[in-house]
């Protein structure tokens, strides 16, 4: 099974563009952070960042209701991109494909306390998810 469940904050806006077919696709960039033990014995975060593509009427939702800061929940699953660099060396760049993408704390893009979903000013029949 390919699935990938990530709940972390936006580290820039969404970015969105389209297909020549005319699919939206948004990509977004989410920072993880998870407690660890420094090489000191001291607690710190460790941050990792993940690629997050979303395709269709959740990269417009996406792109209208998102901003650098807020924090999301994305399900999805795993693809790995091979390409060649200048060099002609194979390199592997790793994304998460989104099949769904819930949208937490406040629209600010500030802290909230609650991981439940915020009321939105939004019709939730408008957001296709």
């Amino acid at each position: 099974m390919n699935k990938v469940i990530l709940m972390g904050r936006l580290g820039a806006d969404p970015e969105l563009r389209s297909t020549s077919g005319g699919t939206a696709v948004c990509n977004l960039r989410i920072a993880t952070n998870e407690p660890r033990k420094n090489q000191d014995g001291t607690w710190g975060q460790h941050t990792e960042w993940h690629s997050v593509t979303v395709w269709g009427n959740r990269a417009k939702a996406c792109a209208d209701n998102l901003r650098s800061g807020r924090q999301v929940l994305v399900e999805g699953s795993i693809r790995t991109q091979k390409w060649q660099d200048s060099e002609g060396r194979d390199r592997y760049t790793t994304k998460v494909n989104a099949s769904n993408v819930q949208f937490l704390g406040s629209k600010s893009g500030g802290s909230s306390s609650s991981a439940a979903p915020a009321a939105e000013d939004i019709p939730s029949d408008e957001i296709p998810f």
